[in-house]
């Protein structure tokens, strides 16, 4: 899948999902999702099995950390270099 693909289908996933729609359309790929609190435990939990069901990526538990999940682009570099390497 084209990254550019990816990063779109992550966002809007994390706005439907976590951000009651993002109305004000506030969340781009480098929004700080740690920060603004859209990503905690659960929700990175969610994310992740959004990831590995809809697009066939498992995150190994080294690869969770906030310089990964700290914007959406760190996550679709992520997914997109596990989906290259298996």
């Amino acid at each position: 899948m084209p990254k550019d693909e990816l990063t779109q289908r992550l966002i809007s996933f994390i706005r439907k999902r976590f951000l009651d729609g993002d109305p004000k359309n506030e969340l781009d790929e480098s929004t700080p999702l740690l920060e603004w609190g859209v990503l905690d435990s659960l929700n990175t939990a969610v994310l992740i099995n959004f990831i590995r069901d809809d697009m066939g990526v498992t995150i190994p538990a080294q690869h969770i950390s906030g310089r990964n999940f700290g914007c959406v682009r760190g996550i679709s570099t992520l997914v997109a270099e596990l989906s290259e390497a298996a």
